[in-house]
């Protein structure tokens, strides 16, 4: 079934490249002090799934960078991912620039699944393999941490330990598998809001990370996000009642505990083992009791 899910990064097809982003989830966000950059100090499990925005890239269609958005909202122009990773990509080779790109959004923005990251990350990787791998891994990650700060972590994966202020990427080897519900509601919330309104609690940090530590050593993941250890969550329902009502009535249908992913305002609830029927039975209940959208989703396989 997961195999059903999972495609391809990269597909040729009329001469253009199509490639997909996949989402992310965070099986758990520690967040500590505030570091001098602005950004604060982070340890955080993240895992790619199996829903992507697609971006085809079509070589010597356009004069200079052409960027096309299709699906959910996105800015367009300079003032989007792809098309600032696209023009730091070109000013690296110092090669003129005839692309055209189309996005197409299926991930939304503010859900806390790395959308935009991961479109940034896919951009510099198809390009990179348009133009006959002309950067290292190591070049395209110094790119990628100028474009922000979950860009790295989408250059490899699929699980990785990322540190810092994220940009600092343990590849887990061990990989998780897992079946998640995620739940897609009409809520949203400002990640910068949520971060100006936490308030920094290292003593949880340190707690929260040393109950983690052994359960990461016997690749026992399920037990991890069982604990729903993400700290901005505290600060993100108290910004948004309504968010936190959600996760009581998804926990209720459910019977399991609902995790914010990232910053929000996307929840997902993991299933033990890979019972398929149950997802789809729990999918339609909260589909039909809750004004959100819900799917099945797998961990990625790259």
């Amino acid at each position: 079934m997961a195999e059903k899910y999972s495609k391809s990064q990269f597909e040729f097809a009329n001469g253009a490249l199509l490639t997909r982003a996949p989402a992310k989830i965070n099986l758990y966000l520690l967040v500590a002090d505030k570091r001098p950059d602005s950004f604060h100090n982070i340890e955080t499990l993240m895992a790619k799934i199996t829903f992507y925005d697609e971006l085809l890239f079509e070589v010597d269609k356009a004069e200079d960078i052409e960027l096309v958005c299709n699906g959910l909202w996105s800015p367009v122009g300079e003032d989007n991912l792809v098309y600032k990773a696209a023009k730091l990509f070109y000013e690296s080779i110092k090669k003129e620039t005839q692309i055209r790109i189309t996005l197409t959004k299926n991930i939304p923005a503010g859900s806390g699944l790395g959308g935009a990251s991961s479109d940034a990350a896919a951009t510099l990787l198809a390009l990179n393999k348009l133009h006959n791998q002309l950067l290292s891994n190591s070049q395209l990650h110094k790119l990628a941490e100028q474009l922000g700060s979950d860009v790295p972590f989408f250059l490899d994966g699929p699980q990785a330990l990322c540190t810092g202020r994220g940009e600092k990427i343990l590849k887990k080897d061990n990989i998780s598998p897992f079946l998640a519900i995620v739940i897609l509601s009409n809520l949203s919330v400002s990640t910068k809001t949520i971060y100006d309104n936490f308030k920094v609690d290292l003593e949880l940090f340190e707690v929260l990370k040393e109950q983690i530590k052994p359960l990461l050593s016997k690749n026992r993941v399920d037990l991890v996000q069982k604990m729903c250890a993400n700290m901005l969550a505290k600060t993100c329902f108290a910004i948004n009642n309504e968010l936190a009502l959600l996760k009581t009535e998804i926990e209720n249908i459910c019977h399991l505990p609902a995790s914010l992913s990232g910053s929000g305002s996307a929840l997902f609830v993991l299933l033990a083992g890979k019972d398929y029927r149950k997802a789809e039975y729990l999918r339609r209940e909260i589909e039909s009791l809750l004004d959100c959208n819900c799917i099945i989703v797998f961990n990625n396989q790259w």
